[in-house]
């Protein structure tokens, strides 16, 4: 997963399918065969939102407690673009959250290391 902080503000998409009833997530997808959790967080965010980012540092991993996937969670620094719902087919919507605006989209809350490096910037 791609943890994108611009401006005090975490990007978020909308999945256009939710999982396991979740609607709203940091972009991300399938670390593909010879990739690593950095590259494959820098290739989702581009996929999904049309941002070129850079991994900047590996935040931490678990299994998510609703859809039971391993999760790799990837810091990234906006290099260009605008986000949008750049992936109609997985994407319906994209979103720059204020921390106090996050649990409107994520009601159970961060993961603890993402939440701490959204509180650090």
């Amino acid at each position: 997963m791609g943890v994108v902080v611009d401006r005090g503000q975490l990007l978020l998409i909308c999945r256009a399918i939710p999982e396991a009833g979740l609607a709203w997530a940091l972009p991300g997808g399938t670390v593909e065969p010879g990739e690593t959790a950095g590259q494959a967080a820098v290739r989702e965010v581009l996929e999904e939102t049309g941002l070129a980012v850079e991994a900047v540092r590996r935040l931490g991993e678990r299994v998510h407690p609703d859809t039971g996937r391993l999760i790799d969670y990837v810091a990234c620094m906006v290099r260009g673009g605008t986000a949008h719902a750049a992936s109609p087919r997985e994407v319906s919507a994209v979103a720059w959250a204020a921390p106090d605006e996050i649990p409107q989209y994520v009601p159970r809350g961060l993961f603890p290391p993402v939440q701490a490096y959204l509180d650090g910037r």
